[in-house]
């Protein structure tokens, strides 16, 4: 056989096999193509059909408006379903369709459009609401904009904004809906007008909006912040605070009180713009907060009322982004233009931060404040070389010391309310508080006769005067200066005691302390009766007394033995001491019966004088007859509680006495505060946690073996 009859033969056999094959191809393509969907509309019941990818929409829309009896197919489009995902189908978005997908017939693109402007030109105030309603979601789909757009449906919305008769509800959906149009980007933002702008300041500001300065997504858009001039801002704002405040025509002398709302979304949004605001933008906003005109309308119309939580927390964080405007030189190192590492300069080059700040600090005050300066650097080069206060370091540590209270570079918190009205108050308020802390620092210097040393101390004390005069919110820098005089560093010492004092009286009554002292109160009666037994052993001279009285110029030394089991004895003389070899008299623990204080003694009976000294040891009755008491009287009160306390712990008694209780108070007291040096700065409850109940098994405790 030829090759080529091999060849045919061979083709014969395989060519049904490579038919079936493309066939099976070909079908699985036009399977593929034809998506399984569901279509719903209004009023009708749902559709479960395929659809052929390859046909027209528009073909398939006519089939679906027939098979329901629908006139005008070209009125009608297909829509996803799905809540985050309600677009319109095109011929471009088509192929995103899968098998499952609910779609829905409704209203094509250019009837919706045609439909909703006619709907808002229209008479009818709740028909107008619900095509607004529909407009916000409409206006996110970019086949629906195109259209909307192009019968100038955008210019319709800002004529209305602008018009200012919506507030509310309305407003709200006017403002998102021109959003949603514009980020299609099928018209150029240059359209916004000034009066626009405007618009928006006056509905979010306005209590009666309903919307936050905080959440309108308008405001932050760029091109409508390139609008928001700072110097349009400010005038704005400030036409806006004054109006709050009216005078009563009857009572011209009388102001009513102002909207706190008003004010503090005119606050609220400043504060929005300013987080918004690049850098160079935020240090217009923040020249135009601080000038004169601007400030005068804060301390008049804000700060003269009564302010509300809310306000409080948006002037802190107005106060926190002011303050923020000097992290850049907080940061930034100074260039002394030297090569001399002696320099002065030098030292603002090694301290980052504060950097430059403290350098900016320093010549404000000797440039506004010359007398000042001068009476303070005059005073310390008059000092003992050992008490000069370092002026540049001084200023150096100082203005890292304002940073740190005032957190100058943190972000506002969200529960923060503590502001200062004098930062209000002067276009120049860090400079300022400078001139007058650094003036406090050598002061508070020469009161504690500080050397260079003892710098740190004086720069903790400095910061607890300036911390406590801010906790009054100061409305003026006169005021804050007043306070600042008061504070001495003999104040600030008691005040420390106090507080102290205060902290330790509270932990006392803590349970976890009590539990703790409880606890440790064993030990502690321990520690002192043994320090007892070692008074005893050491001995003590006393003047001789019998149950008559005293014994004239007859003295005896007693002292415990050092196996405690006995006193030893003798006599000598007035002030001496006896060797415990020549104690030649005993008196065991076991003669003995009590201690007797004070009028239970027989020889206090006959005293003319005090008696509370007055103690003795009685010994056990014999079985012939009651043996004399050992007489005593202490030097003093310490004296007498010792003997008593040592007698009682021989004995097995209880000590009583004021001495062991201020011991043990003191001892307490020590060995909590030992405990507790491992929690320095955590707050201690006022009630233990809770114990968590028992696991169900302990089966875990055999994963360790």
């Amino acid at each position: 056989m030829s090759q080529s009859d091999l060849s045919l033969r061979t083709t014969k056999v395989l060519s049904p096999n490579r038919a079936s094959t493309l066939s099976t191809t070909s079908s699985r393509s036009q399977q593929d193509n034809v998506k399984k969907i569901a279509i719903t509309a209004d009023g009708k019941l749902p559709l479960l059909r395929g659809i052929d990818q390859n046909r027209p929409l528009a073909a398939i829309i006519q089939d679906i408006a027939s098979e329901w009896d629908l006139a005008n197919a070209a009125d009608y489009a297909l829509q996803f379903t799905e809540p985050n995902r309600q677009v319109y189908i095109t011929e471009r978005n088509r192929i995103e369709l899968q098998n499952g997908n609910v779609l829905s017939l409704t209203w094509s693109p250019e009837k919706s459009a045609r439909d909703l402007y006619a709907n808002l030109t229209g008479p009818n105030a709740e028909l107008r609401l619900e095509s607004l309603k529909r407009l916000q979601k409409l206006a996110t789909d970019s086949t629906f904009a195109h259209e909307f757009i192009n019968m100038q449906g955008h210019m319709l919305i800002i004529k209305y904004v602008i018009d200012g008769k919506s507030q509310g509800d309305p407003m709200a959906y006017q403002l998102k809906s021109f959003m949603a149009l514009m980020e299609h980007g099928v018209v150029d933002w240059d359209i916004i007008v000034p009066d626009f702008t405007k618009r928006i300041v006056d509905c979010i500001i306005s209590p009666k909006s309903g919307i936050s300065p905080l959440h309108s997504d308008i405001t932050k858009h760029p091109v409508i912040e390139q609008h928001m001039t700072p110097e349009k801002i400010q005038t704005h704002l400030q036409r806006i605070i004054l109006a709050q405040r009216k005078v009563d025509v009857r009572k011209p002398e009388k102001i009513s009180s102002p909207s706190n709302e008003v004010q503090k979304n005119a606050i609220a949004l400043l504060n929005a713009l300013f987080i918004k605001a690049g850098p160079e933008k935020r240090k217009k906003l923040a020249d135009s907060v601080q000038s004169r005109t601007f400030r005068n309308v804060l301390m008049t119309s804000v700060f003269g009322g009564k302010l509300g939580s809310e306000m409080a927390h948006q002037l802190y964080k107005l106060q926190t982004l002011l303050l923020n405007m000097y992290e850049e030189k907080m940061l930034t190192a100074a260039d002394p233009n030297s090569q001399d590492s002696s320099h002065p300069a030098q030292d603002f080059v090694r301290h980052t931060p504060p950097g430059i700040l403290a350098l900016d600090n320093v010549h404000y005050f000797a440039q506004n404040q010359s007398e000042n300066y001068i009476k303070v650097v005059l005073e310390n080069s008059c000092r003992e070389d050992k008490h000069d206060c370092p002026f540049i370091r001084s200023s150096i540590m100082l203005t890292r010391v304002l940073c740190d209270i005032l957190k100058i570079g943190e972000p506002p918190s969200d529960d923060g309310k503590t502001y200062y009205p004098m930062f209000f108050n002067d276009d120049k308020p860090f400079e300022k508080l400078f001139c007058i802390c650094i003036q406090l620092l050598n002061k508070t210097w020469r009161e504690m006769r500080a050397s260079e040393e003892d710098f740190p101390k004086v720069l903790g004390v400095v910061k607890e005067q300036i911390t406590r005069a801010l906790q009054v919110q100061p409305r003026s820098f006169e005021v804050l200066k007043t306070r600042l005089q008061t504070l001495t560093y003999q104040d600030i010492l008691k005040l420390w005691a106090e507080d102290r004092q205060k902290k330790e009286d509270w932990e006392s009554q803590a349970k976890p302390i009590i539990e703790l002292r409880q606890h440790i109160t064993p030990d502690m009666l321990n520690l002192i009766k043994q320090q007892r037994i070692n008074f005893l052993m050491e001995g003590t001279n006393f003047q001789k007394f019998n149950y008559k009285g005293k014994i004239r110029d007859k003295y005896w030394f007693w002292r415990l033995a050092p196996n405690s089991k006995s006193f030893l004895y003798a006599d000598c003389s007035e002030n001496s001491e006896v060797a415990l070899d020549d104690l030649t008299n005993k008196l065991t623990i076991s003669e003995m019966k009590s201690v007797l204080v004070g009028k239970d003694c027989q020889h206090a009976k006959k005293a003319k004088g005090a008696i509370n000294l007055y103690f003795a040891i009685q010994p056990q009755p014999s079985s012939s007859e009651n043996p004399e008491n050992f007489c005593f009287v202490a030097k003093d009160e310490t004296e007498l509680d010792m003997w008593v306390d040592g007698l009682n712990v021989l004995l097995g008694n209880e000590m009583d006495s004021s001495q062991k209780n201020k011991d043990l108070e003191l001892l307490l007291n020590m060995e909590t505060k030992i405990h507790l040096l491992d929690i320095e700065g955590i707050t201690i409850p006022s009630e233990p946690p809770q114990i968590p109940p028992e696991p169900n098994n302990f089966d875990f405790v055999y994963t360790n073996f």
